[in-house]
């Protein structure tokens, strides 16, 4: 069993622009590593996967260039490498970044 949580970044670094709701996605990352530290023996994969990016959608390619757009398909195969992964390599956090 594998449940995903997704969220921005902002629970890894906090800025002016998300401090209204940084220190509740600090909590939420926390409470991630607690789940994965408790459920884990149980079979329970619990990965918290950090998006530090637009994603690509009709609304966001108005804000920006199409190039700084994070890739929705890829984002999609990174949830499917975390469900694939072996129970003795699980990852608690994956962070996906843009790399540009």
């Amino acid at each position: 069993m594998h449940p995903p949580i997704r969220r921005v970044c902002c629970n890894l670094h906090g800025g002016f622009e998300f401090g209204s709701v940084a220190p509740a996605r600090a909590a939420l990352r926390s409470l991630g590593q607690s789940m994965f530290q408790a459920y884990g023996p149980m079979g329970i994969h619990v990965c918290n996967i950090n998006i530090g990016g637009i994603i690509d959608s009709p609304k966001t390619r108005q804000w920006t260039k199409k190039e700084e757009l994070t890739n929705p398909t890829e984002i999609a195969e990174q949830f499917l490498n975390v469900y694939k992964q072996k129970s003795t390599v699980w990852s608690y956090e994956v962070n996906l970044t843009p790399g540009f």
